[in-house]
Formats: structure tokens, C-alpha cells, sequence
């Protein structure tokens, strides 16, 4: 039978101090179920003890203490970690009461408090093997084990504790009003492949701690593994690969086309300040709600890039007198005055519809949205306008082309690989946990790059002809005679 025990020790030596929470007395080990009891949660616990499960398999109707066939497992049922912030109504204000406990709370906020693992899954190996035994992998090796009696040496079955299961979302702060608190016992086999598997991913994600990586983000490695079909996995994983080759090539192709940049002729360079705008309250957006890593990073170096930008597209140079920097901007070529002629009349009209919306979102959001801080609803506020309305800000490089009836000036490899990307970034939206906004902004892009598609099908470029600003955009270096 299979019986879980509670105990505020991590050895135990007898049944003394020691609760029985669960007893599965027709236990199974083909039969998979998911049982969900209560467990009394000692004074110890709530002040910040730590609460521990040992889970038994044993002989019906015998005390596991009192088997010598037993074999058990210890899994801690509690975990450290800084609670998250509490989310309020910025506007209706509180009692002095909850303004008080409020600054407790933030004074604390750094503090990790004690969190229970509202789960439990357990899985017993039922698959035959045969090893070698001066050869055991070490992996199962500590897991196995046996018992000798008389002449004879039993091996016994082998219980194992998923922990990639227990989930940042599943946890719940204990306080010390808490009596009682869920946890929910899932049992089921595991093939001997799998159980190898499961125990190389467990060493992987404890030495990503032991690196540094946070608890969410190791849960977001967990929930790549638990949350998605191991074929699916695969495919992610190439996917993934593909990502960061196309993130590689966008960002070197960008870099190189606004290196060589000398002009902003047929550049709107409304949409390149709205760019770098977007691109920065993105990435502190994403940084406020502690997104995964794999997403924070690319959005990180694409802010730095687009500051770089601006700076090229305003033909800005920066000068030090001493320790005060001087900030000097070029001039505009009447071509390139041109351009912005064409430039402030789209973003005119654009101004028209874009602030209403961005303004009536924001007091909405204030009413009925609950935020952490002031901050984090003004930074939510800008990322919606980013995320709902963006795109519009796309409309003046659109209308420069338009007015142009060319699209010759745009960097295209680099924007061909941010469109493969941004198809990649479609399957992502799935599986890598991101904010809904996020994933939403992702298919949005999609639309964005079809149009620019659309131009380039309306205007073909002939790169080996000198434009009207006298620019040819396909220059072949001479070759040297022999």
C-alpha cells in the first residue's frame, strides 16, 4: 500500500511526530489517480518552518515502520521565494490599517517567505531491466534500492518524486493564520527511459540555481518539459535554434545597413524615434513582469540597437567639454527635408486617432485595472499603446514610400530575417510563457510585414539604377585591373 506521512523533521525514526495524510490501501502501481486531502499545517511551519512529506510503499496492513520491504521517499512540501507584490486599485485609495500593512509588506518584499507546493507527483518504475552491476548507470543507481534477506537480496521498486511538476503558479504563501492548506497526491508509472530522462532534467534545472537563474526562471526551463508534448519539444528546440540564427543575422544586417546609412533620404524618422520608443518600454515592460529570460534578452539588445539608430537617424555627436557633454545635431539636405515634409503630414493624421486611443486606454486601465505601483501602471499603460496601436506608427515609413513610389531606402535583409522571425515568433507565443499583450503583438507584426511585402511588389526596386537623389543602390566596388 502506498501512505503519506507529514513531519516538520527531515529524519524520522519512528511514528512518532509524524501525520498521515493519505492511505492508498488498494494501491496500484499500473493504475494512475490524483487525490486532493488537507493537511494541518503545524505552528512551526507558519512561522516560517519548513513542512516535509515521507511518502511509503509497503506491505498492507503493516506500519512502514515496521516493514522491512519498505521503501520510501522525502520531499520537502514547502519553499522559499519573495512573494510577489499585491496588486491594488490605484484611485480608491485604502484604510490607514491597509496602508500600514501595505508598507510592511514592501519593506518585506525582498524577503522570501515560506510557500507551499500544492502538489505532489509521485511515480513508481514498473518496466523490467537488466544492468550490468559493475556498470549501473549512476542515475538510476541512487535511486535503487535493496534489502538482504538470509541468503537472498531483493531489490525493491523504485519511488520517485517528480519535481519538475511542482510549478511557480501552483505555489501558495503560508501565513500564520493558515491551519489547513490543499495538496493534491497524482501518482503515476514511468517507463525506465523516461525516469532517466526526468532525473537528467531535475540535476539540469537545480544547477541552473545553482548558477544564479531565479525560481521563475527555472520554472520557465520546468514548463518547457511538463507543459508540452515531448515531440512537440523536439521541434521547439530546432525551432528555437533557427530563432537565434535569424535574431543573429536581423540584428548584424540592421547594424550594418544604418553603419553605412549617410542620409535619411526616403526614411521616416518618426517611425525609427517610435521604434526605439516602443522597442525600450517593451523591454522595461517585460522586465516588470519578470518575463523568461529567453524572451527579456533579444528585447534587451534590440533597445540598445534602435538607441543606436536614433542617434544616426538625428546625425547626433556628442562632445565632451570636460565632464559636461555637448550634444550637436547635423543638417538635412533638401531631399532629406523633403522626406520629413512627407513625414510630419502622415504623422499629422496619425495624431488624430492615435491619442484619443492611447489616453481613453490609459484612464480605462486606471479604473478598472489592479497595478502593483504607479510605475507599473504607467509602463503598462505605454506597452497597450505600443501593443494595440503600434503599428500604426508603421503609417509614415508606409506613407514615405507611397509619396516616393519607392521602397529602395529600407534595409530588406534585415527585415527578411525579422520576418522569418516573426513566424517563429508565432509558434513561440504558444509554448514560452509571455503576457497576453506580448503574445498578441507578435501576430500583429505579421501584419506589418505584408504590407511592407506589398510595397515592395508595388514598387519594384532596379538596384543597378541611379535614383533621383543620385544614388544607386546596388554600387559595385571597381574591380583593380591586371
Amino acid at each position: 500500500q502506498l501512505s503519506v506521512y507529514t513531519t516538520t523533521r527531515s529524519n524520522i525514526g519512528a511514528e512518532s511526530n509524524v501525520d498521515l495524510v493519505l492511505n492508498v490501501e488498494d494501491f496500484d502501481i499500473e493504475s494512475k489517480f490524483e487525490r486532493t486531502v488537507n493537511v494541518s499545517v503545524p505552528k512551526k511551519t507558519r512561522n516560517n518552518g519548513t513542512l516535509y512529506a515521507y511518502i511509503f510503499l509497503h506491505h498492507a496492513g503493516i506500519l512502514p515502520w515496521h516493514d522491512s520491504k519498505q521503501v520510501h521517499i522525502v520531499s520537502p512540501l514547502t519553499t522559499y521565494m519573495v512573494p510577489k507584490p499585491e496588486e491594488i486599485n490605484l484611485l480608491t485609495g485604502e484604510s490607514a490599517t491597509q496602508q500600514i500593512e501595505a508598507e510592511k509588506q514592501t519593506s518585506a518584499l525582498d524577503e522570501p517567505v515560506s510557500h507551499w507546493r500544492s502538489r505532489l507527483t509521485l511515480n513508481v518504475m514498473v518496466e523490467d531491466f537488466v544492468f550490468d552491476g559493475s556498470s549501473l548507470p549512476a542515475d538510476v543507481h541512487r535511486y535503487m534500492k535493496m534489502v538482504q534477506l538470509g541468503k537472498t537480496v531483493h531489490y525493491l521498486p523504485i519511488l520517485f518524486i517528480d519535481q519538475l511538476s511542482n510549478r511557480v503558479k501552483d505555489l501558495m504563501v503560508i501565513n500564520r493564520s493558515t491551519t489547513e492548506l490543499p495538496l493534491t497526491v497524482s501518482y503515476d508509472k514511468i517507463s525506465l527511459g523516461k525516469l532517466r530522462f526526468w532525473i537528467h532534467m531535475q540535476d539540469a534545472v537545480y544547477s541552473l540555481q545553482q548558477f544564479g537563474f531565479s525560481e521563475k526562471d527555472a520554472d520557465e526551463v520546468k514548463g518547457i518539459f511538463v507543459d508540452t508534448n515531448l515531440y512537440f519539444l523536439a521541434l521547439t528546440f530546432f525551432v528555437a535554434a533557427f530563432h537565434l540564427l535569424f535574431d543573429f543575422l536581423a540584428f548584424k544586417n540592421d547594424i550594418s545597413f544604418w553603419k553605412k546609412k549617410r542620409s535619411m533620404i526616403g526614411m521616416s524618422t518618426k517611425a525609427v524615434l517610435w521604434r526605439c520608443f516602443s522597442t525600450v518600454v517593451i523591454f522595461l515592460f517585460l522586465l516588470d513582469e519578470q518575463t523568461s529570460l529567453l524572451v527579456l534578452i533579444p528585447a534587451g539588445i534590440g533597445a540598445v540597437i534602435e538607441l543606436w539608430k536614433v542617434k544616426k537617424a538625428l546625425k547626433m555627436t556628442i562632445k565632451w567639454q570636460g565632464l559636461r557633454p555637448k550634444i550637436q545635431f547635423g543638417t538635412y539636405s533638401d531631399s532629406e527635408k523633403k522626406t520629413e515634409e512627407y513625414d510630419a503630414q502622415a504623422m499629422k493624421y496619425l495624431s488624430y486617432l492615435l491619442y484619443p486611443l492611447c489616453i481613453g486606454g490609459a484612464g480605462y486601465s486606471l479604473l478598472n485595472v489592479k497595478y502593483k505601483s504607479w510605475y507599473s501602471w504607467l509602463i503598462n499603460s505605454f506597452v497597450n499603446g505600443v501593443y494595440a496601436f503600434g503599428f500604426l506608427f508603421m503609417l509614415p515609413q508606409l506613407f514615405v514610400n507611397y509619396k516616393m513610389k519607392s521602397v529602395a531606402h529600407l534595409p530588406w535583409k534585415a527585415f527578411t530575417y525579422k520576418a522569418f522571425n516573426t513566424f517563429i515568433d508565432d509558434i513561440f507565443a504558444f509554448i514560452i510563457t509571455m503576457p497576453t499583450s506580448h503574445r498578441l503583438a507578435c501576430f500583429r507584426d505579421d501584419v506589418v510585414f505584408l504590407v511592407y511585402l506589398y510595397q515592395r511588389w508595388l514598387y519594384p526596386v532596379d538596384k543597378s539604377r541611379v535614383n533621383e537623389y543620385g544614388e544607386s543602390y546596388e554600387e559595385k566596388p571597381p574591380k583593380k585591373a591586371h
